[in-house]
This record gives C-alpha cells, sequence and structure tokens, in this order.
C-alpha cells in the first residue's frame, strides 16, 4: 500500500450582503466570501490538498477561472470532480484533518453539518473528516473581518 499526504490552503474576500458558502453549506451572516466559484474556502483548500496529494496539481489548473463554466459554481461539484480524478489514478481519501480561520461568525454550531454534507459528497466516514476552526485574534485581514481562510491536510491511500 502506498500513502501520500497533501497540503492545501485557500483565501476569499469577504463582502458584505454576499452569501457565504463553508464546508457545503450556506451560514447566515451579514458578509461572504467572493470569488469566481461559490467561494467556499474550506472546500477549495481540501481539494488542493487532494490534488497536491495525488500530483494532479491544484485546483486553479483543474478548474481555471478563466473558464466561464466554473462562474458561480457550487464547489461541492468541484469536489465530487477531484475524488473522481482520485480514484481514476487508484487513490482513495484516508482521512482530511481542517482548519476554518474567521474572526466571526462562530462556525462551531456549523460543523457537523459540514462534516456530513462534506462525508456524503466524498462518499466517506464522517470519522475521516476533522473541520477545526479558529480566530486570528483580531489580528490581520482575517481578525479585521476582510477575509477568511482554510487549511486542510490529507492522507490518500493506493491500493
Amino acid at each position: 500500500m502506498k500513502i501520500r499526504t497533501g497540503l492545501g490552503f485557500d483565501v476569499h474576500q469577504l463582502k458584505e450582503s454576499s452569501p457565504f458558502y463553508l464546508g457545503g453549506i450556506q451560514i447566515e451572516h451579514t458578509k461572504g466570501a467572493v470569488g469566481h466559484s461559490d467561494a467556499d474556502v474550506l472546500i477549495h483548500a481540501i481539494c488542493d490538498a487532494l490534488l497536491g496529494a495525488a500530483n494532479l496539481r491544484d485546483i486553479g489548473f483543474q478548474f481555471p477561472d478563466s473558464d466561464e463554466k466554473y462562474k458561480g459554481i457550487d464547489s461541492k461539484k468541484l469536489l465530487i470532480d477531484v475524488v473522481n480524478l482520485l480514484h481514476e489514478k487508484g487513490y482513495d481519501i484516508g482521512n482530511i484533518d481542517s482548519t476554518i480561520c474567521l474572526q466571526q461568525p462562530k462556525v462551531s454550531p456549523y460543523i457537523p453539518e459540514m462534516k456530513k454534507v462534506l462525508s456524503q459528497t466524498m462518499n466517506i466516514e464522517e470519522e475521516d473528516i476533522s473541520i477545526k476552526a479558529t480566530t486570528t485574534e483580531k489580528l490581520g485581514f482575517v481578525g479585521h473581518e476582510e477575509g477568511v481562510s482554510a487549511y486542510a491536510v490529507v492522507l490518500i491511500e493506493k491500493s
């Protein structure tokens, strides 16, 4: 059995009156992330980690923002495509560990729903997905509520 790890990171600006998608669900807040797709930073970080682990480059290479077919796309669709690319190379997901960096709103109450949606999207056990959240103690663009970022580390296995 061959195992590989991958690291993913994503960041998006927050803007008043924009919808806020995080971990595959919509969260009610006065600000939302903006981007070419639905700007779901957690899913984008997971996609990048999975793609990197399988040596498939990154989310921008696979789904370029210069392609209009990805404009406003639900990031869960991108994640499904990434999982399919992994399976084509003979890899399965072992586990995912992720961290969301966001000053407001508090996302802890949403984590169980995010895990459920992500496990269904990737067809893996909820137990294999860890989602943590932190603030930056009011420091930097996250602390000033100008943006949101996420990190993900994954383990994939080839049988």
